[in-house]
């Protein structure tokens, strides 16, 4: 078992916390159709980025206004079909034992968004930092959401661990400074380590909380996974 040490964890959302994969897919695939695309390809493309830069470079020929309209769209879309919503395996216990000022979430959806999602997941009340895509001007892979997120525990990057499904999220975390700990919930080892993943785990119940060697500092343990990797799985 490995033991990490840090002051701050920095969650992506979903993928990471909550597992949305299906209301998301169906949001995106309406909208792929809608524009004459490839649901798949749209799908995969959107994923860890803020729905607005997705459509800007979706639509690189559209006006702003277009831009603003059909993100717009998706937002309410994905707002309105929270039906299978949950919580991943172990985020909730997870979050439950950290202490709440060494820890935020930071997501590439809007607050509204954020909001509805870590609520319908069960987890929103465990949440008192929250970085979303309303609180930043560049999305990931841009590092502006996990710097805003380290700021929002006062700490320094370098001193925080990043969550993340992504290889967007994970070269954000990279870029600010951080360490980053992948979770294979969507994303397979080979993209996540080539996107400077410092480790590679499940998801949330493959991390535990230890006693850290001061109070404020944080001790994870992390299960060997690698001889029974979850499959990663994006619709």
């Amino acid at each position: 078992m490995t033991r990490i040490h840090c002051r701050g964890l920095l969650f992506d959302m979903d993928g990471v916390l909550v597992d949305s994969t299906a209301a998301v897919a169906r949001a995106w695939t309406s909208w792929a159709v809608k524009q004459g695309m490839d649901p798949e390809f749209v799908i995969k493309f959107a994923h860890g980025r803020t729905s607005l830069v997705s459509v800007q470079e979706l639509l690189p020929n559209s006006p702003d206004a277009i831009h603003r309209r059909e993100n717009a769209w998706l937002e309410q879309a994905e707002m309105d079909d929270v039906a299978d919503v949950i919580a991943l395996p172990g985020a909730r216990e997870l979050l439950a034992t950290i202490p709440a000022n060494q820890f935020a979430v930071v997501t590439s959806a809007t607050r509204p968004l954020a909001e509805v999602r870590l609520r319908a997941a069960g987890v929103l009340d465990f949440v008192s930092h929250l970085v979303s895509a309303s609180d930043i001007r560049r999305s990931k892979p841009d590092p502006e959401p996990y710097l805003a997120g380290a700021a929002a525990l006062n700490l320094p990057p370098a001193n925080c661990i990043v969550v993340e499904d992504a290889p967007s999220g994970v070269r954000s975390g990279k870029d600010a400074g951080c360490r980053v700990l992948a979770i294979r919930t969507t994303t397979h080892d080979a993209e996540l380590l080539a996107s400077g993943a410092d480790w590679v785990v499940n998801d949330c119940a493959s991390i535990r909380l230890a006693a850290p060697p001061s109070p404020r500092e944080l001790a994870l343990e992390l299960a060997g996974d690698f001889r029974n990797p979850r499959i990663p799985q994006m619709s």
